[in-house]
């Protein structure tokens, strides 16, 4: 008797080749259902309805069509079990030897930014995970694929053998297990989650609160081994969440050595940072993922160079993140020293010619990359039998919200410069302080133990330069020596989230010294 298929799939690709090749090939018959047997059968591949199979209409708008004795009993049946054969027989129920089903496209209906929830779930489908969960236990008996890129390989195992191996099926098998628990997990998610009601901003703004669910699970798809982690003697992988490229995962590598581990840990810190600004050209230089350098300019050339000699010496080997395509002058300025990778929205063609005199530099384009924000709504933290999850910190700092707690007030121009410093501390290791000039980082004092070191650290970075800067703090000031050493350095304006018991020191010194502090109510640590 022939060899029997079902082949039930929302994703046809490749499915006609697939269909002809076991009909043809293999002289298997097809049993299919809805959209597929009708696509099989507009192919002129010879093929059985479901509904004809069973003996039972698609009922339900096709809610109800594979639950059915006749399929699940063909797809559980063990035929080393003499009580199966003998139910098989005298139910008239033939044994599959394949079953080739993917599931309804819920996670890009959910992807879709006007879907409702009523939408959404039309997308869970039933009677798909059914027939994948029921083939994948009995792989000792048949095969279960779950996605078009296992075709081929099934075919392969075919032509080589005549027959599919024990630990093709096994493998086949774990696969749809997982592929079966991510979409569960994806429905789970997002019917937990507040954003299926609209109760969560798409812009957070200070003050704003979201209760985590209380059931959090994470998976992900193997990208590609990496040579190693953070260190040789560390295995490591990248793996991306979802059914479809996103974040990290939709991006074009132009050129360059393949990404390590630091590599895609500096390029995250680099986005995080870059989407803080996008009204006007912005680069930044990440290294160890605290930036080196940030600036803004008029154009994006101008922005890289000023980033780049707010600390030339440190940005060597850096992480370069733009928010608008690299173009000649840009380009060239980038080939001037070594670097790990850079990464823009776009690279126009005369400047890629131009990079690619720098061939192990790593050149990336990742689409909005300065407004990408749907892949990091939460971090999370591994510790010793668990892990911690928090909401990104993603607010969006409002001047309008601050106190101007000086008897100087800020002139309109400090504090654009105070907003754009407080901006680039927030992505800054704790203990953080930051002195801007002009649109540009001239010291950064990063991860240190206490703040009067951080201080003295951005502070001796800026030298000269500091006269005339403003100095952010990611946490407030619980003594006035910070204040009094910024101000002999030349700072003019002080910007940090203020809630210290000593406050009022703070604020009496800036007022002795005759500088301005404008307290944000908002802290931005970082571990």
């Amino acid at each position: 008797m022939a060899r029997l298929a079902l082949l039930s799939v929302s994703d046809k690709t490749g499915l006609i080749d697939f269909a002809r090749s076991l009909v043809e090939e293999f002289g298997f018959e097809i049993v299919s259902s809805g959209g597929t047997a009708q696509a099989i059968q507009a192919a002129g591949i010879p093929v059985t309805k479901v509904a004809d199979y069973t003996g039972s209409p698609e009922i339900l708008g096709g809610r109800v069509k594979t639950l059915h004795p006749r399929i699940h009993g063909g797809i559980l049946a063990r035929r080393d079990v003499p009580q199966d054969v003998t139910d098989l027989e005298a139910n008239d129920i033939r044994p599959f030897d394949l079953v080739a089903v993917n599931l309804y496209p819920f996670e890009q209906m959910i992807a879709k930014p006007d879907v409702t929830l009523a939408e959404a779930v039309e997308q869970i489908d039933i009677g798909g995970p059914a027939m994948i969960r029921a083939a994948a236990k009995n792989f000792a008996h048949l095969t279960v694929l779950c996605e078009p890129a296992m075709y081929a390989t099934y075919l392969q195992e075919l032509r080589q053998q005549g027959e599919v191996s024990f630990e093709f099926r096994a493998a086949c098998a774990q696969k749809a297990f997982w592929h079966t628990s991510n979409y569960d997990r994806a429905i789970a998610a997002y019917l937990g989650s507040r954003e299926s009601v609209g109760a969560r901003s798409s812009t957070p703004v200070q003050g704003s609160r979201e209760e985590l669910p209380q059931q959090f699970a994470i998976s992900g798809e193997r990208v590609q081994s990496l040579r190693y982690g953070e260190n040789p003697h560390q295995p490591a992988a990248w793996y991306q969440t979802g059914t479809s490229a996103t974040g990290w995962a939709a991006a074009t590598k132009l050129q360059g050595k393949e990404l390590s581990y630091n590599n895609l840990v500096d390029l995250e810190a680099a986005r995080r940072i870059i989407t803080e600004f996008t009204d006007v050209p912005a680069a930044t230089i990440i290294k160890h993922t605290n930036p080196c350098g940030t600036a803004l300019g008029t154009t994006i050339s101008e922005a890289y160079e000023k980033a780049f000699n707010a600390d030339s010496v440190s940005a060597f080997g850096g992480i370069v993140a733009l928010n608008r395509a690299i173009d000649v002058a840009t380009a060239t300025a980038l080939t001037k020293t070594f670097l790990e990778c850079v990464v823009a929205p776009e690279c126009e063609p005369e400047a890629r010619e131009i990079l690619a005199s720098k061939s192990k530099v790593r050149v990336l384009t990742l689409p909005n990359v300065e407004t990408l924000h749907e892949t990091s709504l939460h971090t999370i933290k591994a510790i010793a039998g668990g892990f911690l999850v928090q909401a990104s910190d993603d607010l969006v700092a409002d001047t309008k919200q601050w106190q101007m707690v000086t008897e100087k007030q800020p002139t309109p121009e400090q504090l654009e410069e105070l907003l754009f410093a407080w901006k680039v501390c927030k992505h800054v290791k704790s203990n953080a302080i930051v002195v801007t000039r002009d649109r540009a980082t001239l010291g950064v004092g990063a991860g240190q133990m206490n703040r009067v070191g951080s201080v003295q650290i951005a502070l001796e970075q800026a030298g000269e330069k500091a006269q005339g800067a403003v100095l952010a703090s990611d946490g407030f000031f619980p003594f006035d020596d910070s204040v009094k050493t910024a101000a002999a350095a030349g700072i003019t304006a002080i910007v940090q989230p203020g809630g210290s018991l000593r406050d009022a020191d703070s604020v009496k010194a800036a007022n002795e010294l005759g500088i301005v502090m404008v307290l944000t109510g908002v802290r931005h640590f970082l571990h």
